[in-house]
């Protein structure tokens, strides 16, 4: 792949660009985590349904079922920065339609249903510039210290972030809550305008939204028997995401005894952080021992363990410590397989291989995992419910041992375009 990134081994965040970018998804991220908390609590505030609670996850990963592989397309033939930054103003002016209108006293849940679809239609824009800039800005050897270093960076932030959320929901109203995330769009536009290399490798004139080209990262997918079935297993594992995503909120009431505006519902969010450090910490430190894909073999029977145990917690406690052990899981999986896509994924396929993976993951699994654990927690009981959409963790295991992922080398090439 020819990039503009540097090949010595300095540190990543003594390159001022990689400071940058990491900086801009930190901030990011950190504004996104209130979002987390506030968008399901807030709905579920106005409506009172667990049902009504899980269609704010379905909105927020619909997007990628529908626009993924056109936004991989677009991100593959334009310059990723403008899409980036664009992306970022526009975010932010569709986010802050929630607090304005909670302000006027004006807010529906079918506002804030509205508002998280747009906001993620055009964050999956974003995505697919981010998912493909990386690469070109640190060069492929340096992917899976990159990529730990954002997602350790992001969680550290959503440590806190949760927490301090949680407690100001107390005294603050979600919605308004909200308008943080908006001021952290606008930072991180802010960001990666301000970065200096390119973000993208020669483009040519085909135009980007000609079926062939929308197509051609789904090809790759389905002729790399390695990606093809970490992407089976993303799609797994991104079903118990969106599960426990949805009913986190319901589970922490109605089995955990949390309720909105308890400190406690903040430090459950906040777990997740703690194993999302630990996770990212782990990262390179396993792919370097084990390679990626052997990582991910070690990683996926203890993810099934962690599942069962987080539907089995009775306090508050439990249900803080099995969180964390899921997270750590959770990130690891995710971070080797992103990171196995971008080494073997050809630059001028990069955005698109990476959006059509992101599609089915959370644009299936993540919302149908939500919908369903969703029904589920409105026919028995929540923990019940959230033990049989856990399940999936174990699917993915049998899947990736039974594989030819078993056989796979321990360092992969780039395939051929």
């Amino acid at each position: 792949m020819s990039s503009s990134a540097p090949t010595r081994r300095t540190r990543l965040l003594s390159d001022p660009d990689v400071f940058r970018y990491v900086a801009a998804r930190i901030v990011s991220l950190t504004g996104s985590a209130v979002t987390f908390i506030a968008m399901p609590v807030l709905i579920y505030g106005i409506t009172g349904s667990a049902t009504w609670t899980s269609l704010v996850i379905v909105a927020e990963a619909v997007p990628y079922l529908v626009f993924g592989l056109w936004a991989g397309a677009l991100a593959d033939h334009v310059d990723r920065r403008r899409v980036m930054v664009g992306a970022d103003v526009l975010a932010a002016l569709a986010l802050a339609t929630v607090p304005v209108a909670y302000w006027l006293d004006v807010l529906t849940a079918a506002h804030v249903l509205i508002a998280a679809f747009g906001v993620r239609t055009i964050f999956v824009f974003f995505d697919a510039a981010n998912q493909g800039a990386l690469p070109s800005l640190v060069g492929r050897d340096r992917l899976p210290a990159a990529n730990a270093l954002v997602f350790g960076g992001s969680t550290v932030a959503e440590t806190v972030v949760p927490m301090a959320a949680g407690a100001l929901i107390v005294v603050v109203s979600p919605a308004s809550i909200i308008a943080v995330d908006v001021l952290t769009f606008v930072a991180s536009a802010m960001l990666i305008r301000s970065i200096t290399r390119p973000l993208s490798g020669a483009r040519d004139r085909v135009n980007p939204l000609r079926l062939t080209a929308v197509a051609d990262g789904t090809r790759f997918i389905l002729r790399h028997p390695i990606v093809r079935v970490m992407i089976v297993i993303g799609i797994l594992v991104a079903f118990s995401a969106g599960a426990l995503m949805a009913i986190l909120v319901v589970w922490a009431d109605r089995t955990l005894g949390v309720q909105e505006g308890d400190w406690r519902l903040g430090m459950l969010f906040g777990a997740w952080g703690v194993g999302g450090v630990i996770g990212s910490v782990l990262v390179p430190r396993l792919m370097h021992r084990f390679g990626g894909v052997r990582a991910a073999l070690v990683t996926l029977p203890f993810a099934a363990a962690t599942g069962v145990a987080l539907a089995m917690a009775e306090s508050w406690v439990a249900g803080a410590l099995a969180i964390v052990a899921w997270s750590v899981a959770y990130v690891l999986i995710a971070t080797v397989s992103v990171t196995l896509r971008q080494q073997v994924t050809p630059e001028p396929l990069m955005s698109r291989v990476m959006t059509a993976g992101r599609m089915v993951t959370f644009g299936l699994g993540y919302p149908v995992g939500a919908l369903v654990a969703g029904a589920l927690a409105g026919v028995m009981e929540t923990d019940e419910a959230l033990l049989l959409s856990q399940l999936s963790l174990a699917v993915a295991a049998m899947i990736a041992w039974s594989s030819s992922l078993r056989h796979a080398p321990r360092r992969l090439e780039v395939a051929e375009d």
